[in-house]
């Protein structure tokens, strides 16, 4: 059985659990801690050198570390993954999306404000009003899409919404209102209303 190294309260990570449970992948789960430097240890950068989770491991001792190619891999034959080229390929743009203009300020804002230490979060201080601008300019974005799409590939639900979803769902963790965005606010609930959807805090 793949063994999935993650942290639960990572939304990356929690994207991985979600989509495992939605395409029927059983994995075990191998916890690592929030601040105890558990993933900068040798014998985790042997396997992973980038010292991150999430990292899927396998029987045969392949690994596969960074959340979206995990999402592909567990989504391959499901209803999760998109059905034609097109639809890929509208999926991958809103998985690099996430990535590059929504996960480095709405995730980094949530690090920062809910789980840092005090101390930390004084030195990152000034960097707050940047990652609620930009975040929210990545969440303004969302809402144009979703105001005439249910979804963001194919016309359904798919590895596309679970990327989005894993810290669009917590935003307000890091200081982001989502009241100005009914559309997203709508999908959430769509996305929550999915069969096999499970909530952050669930343990496999």
């Amino acid at each position: 059985m793949p063994i999935l190294h993650q942290m639960q309260v990572s939304g990356n990570c929690y994207k991985v659990r979600l989509a495992a449970r939605q395409s029927g992948v059983a994995i075990t789960l191998r916890d690592y801690g929030l601040h105890d430097g558990s993933t900068r240890k040798p014998a985790y950068l042997a396997k992973n050198p980038n010292g991150r989770v999430p990292m899927l491991e396998f029987e045969d001792g392949r690994v596969l570390p960074e959340s979206g190619a995990i999402l592909w891999y567990l989504s391959e034959g499901t209803p999760l993954a998109p059905a034609d080229r097109w639809a890929r390929a509208e999926a991958l743009q809103w998985m690099f999306f996430e990535q590059y203009s929504h996960e480095p300020y709405i995730a980094v804002a949530r690090f920062w404000l809910a789980f840092a230490p005090p101390e930390a979060l004084q030195q990152k201080r000034h960097l707050v009003p940047e990652w609620h601008a930009k975040g929210n300019a990545a969440l303004g974005v969302m809402e144009t899409h979703l105001a005439k799409h249910e979804w963001f590939a194919g016309g359904r639900y798919s590895i596309a919404d679970i990327a989005l979803y894993g810290y669009t769902h917590c935003a307000a963790d890091g200081g982001f209102d989502l009241q100005p965005y009914p559309a997203v606010r709508a999908w959430l609930q769509r996305v929550a209303a999915e069969p096999g959807h499970i909530p952050l805090a669930e343990t496999w």
